[in-house]
């Protein structure tokens, strides 16, 4: 038995293991509950393929037993069940050895998406926009909640910056492959002429950071009330409901009011506030292991130009790993945009280009 089948039949006889303890005792130690519960989830997904596996190759035994003994009429079926078979366990094989490769520790984390207005004037706010409700559709079609941090509108529906929390299962590790910047090139409503027009928008994503994963200090903070400006009726203009928080050792400063209650956007901030510091340090130690790390699809870096929207021909073209997609309207919308992630993934875990 090879390293490779050894690794895989162990993995699935813990998988049962855990099963059955999970199943079978009654009287569970809190934390020894919690640690086994997550082990089990965490191998859910492998378990799954490699059961798969195991049945395909069961099933090719008995068809390439039949091919030998197949009369002339069956044995071209019979060929073509076996070629098909392979087929499917070659592609098995090949996502257990992804899933077996290491994961990154946020990649279970929730995110704060964050998109700001680039080059090209109303027309940068309008993408912005349409960016922003892409988002929020694949959220919904993920099933993920997507709750409005900060939406600053700049008129005819474009806003300067808006942000999210998005939250639910494996949320960081699909999102953050959207960190960059975005290029459209559209006909604006704006143009007269019926010029096409480049504008940008840039997306950041940060690993949703826990009071766990970063601690800050109360004495560590500054935190301004003041009037809200902009929308949001009388209100907002009579009380200090807007709340500045400036994190005095990095310089770190939020600033939310798109709530009432000065209470909840403190709380807001202090969530932006929390990720913005964790993902500062996460970067940091990441260049500390790997000084000018570069994969494939990329930095994360907000000024790297990750995907082109090109709507007078239909297609969006991520740059990184050179795909072109001719359905924009189904990416803009949210339900192709897996299209592109899944492909993402997949270069970032196969290793056919390894970081340099």
């Amino acid at each position: 038995m090879d390293s490779f089948r050894k690794k895989i039949v162990a993995i699935l006889e813990r998988y049962e293991t855990v099963g059955d303890i999970l199943n079978n005792q009654n009287e569970f130690d809190k934390k020894e509950f919690v640690n086994l519960s997550k082990e089990y989830s965490d191998l859910s997904d492998l378990a799954s393929e490699i059961r798969l596996l195991f049945s395909k190759e069961d099933e090719l035994k008995d068809t390439e037993t039949l091919l030998n003994s197949a009369s002339s009429e069956l044995k071209e079926m019979a060929e073509t069940e076996v070629r098909s078979l392979k087929e499917q366990i070659s592609e098995t094989e090949r996502k257990i050895k992804i899933l077996l490769l290491p994961k990154d520790i946020d990649d279970e984390k929730g995110a704060i998406i964050e998109i700001r207005a680039g080059t090209g004037g109303d027309e940068a706010g309008l993408f912005a926009a349409d960016l922003f409700k892409m988002y929020e559709g694949y959220a919904a079609i993920r099933g993920w909640k997507f709750e409005i941090l900060e939406f600053h509108e700049s008129g005819i529906g474009s806003i300067k910056y808006a942000s999210a929390s998005v939250s639910g299962k494996g949320v960081f590790a699909r999102l953050k492959y959207e960190s960059g910047t975005h290029r459209v090139q559209r006909v604006p409503i704006t143009e007269a002429s019926g010029r096409i027009h480049t504008s940008a928008a840039t997306v950041a994503v940060l690993p949703e950071a826990e009071e766990v994963d970063i601690n800050i200090d109360e004495k560590d903070i500054q935190i301004d009330t003041f009037r809200a400006s902009g929308a949001g009726g009388q209100h907002v203009n009579k009380t200090d409901s807007a709340v500045r928080i400036t994190h005095i050792p990095t310089g770190t400063v939020v600033a939310v009011q798109d709530e009432r209650s000065q209470h909840k956007n403190k709380a807001k901030a202090m969530k932006i506030l929390r990720s913005r510091i964790y993902d500062h340090e996460r970067r940091k130690q990441e260049d500390s292991l790997a000084e000018n790390r570069r994969t494939q699809i990329g930095t994360g870096d907000r000024s790297e130009r990750i995907r082109t929207y090109n709507f007078p021909q239909g297609r969006v073209t991520d740059h990184r790993i050179n795909l072109t997609l001719y359905k924009i309207e189904s990416i803009m919308d949210g339900s192709a945009l897996d299209e592109i992630i899944e492909q993402l993934i997949q270069a970032a875990q196969s290793g056919d280009n390894p970081e340099k």
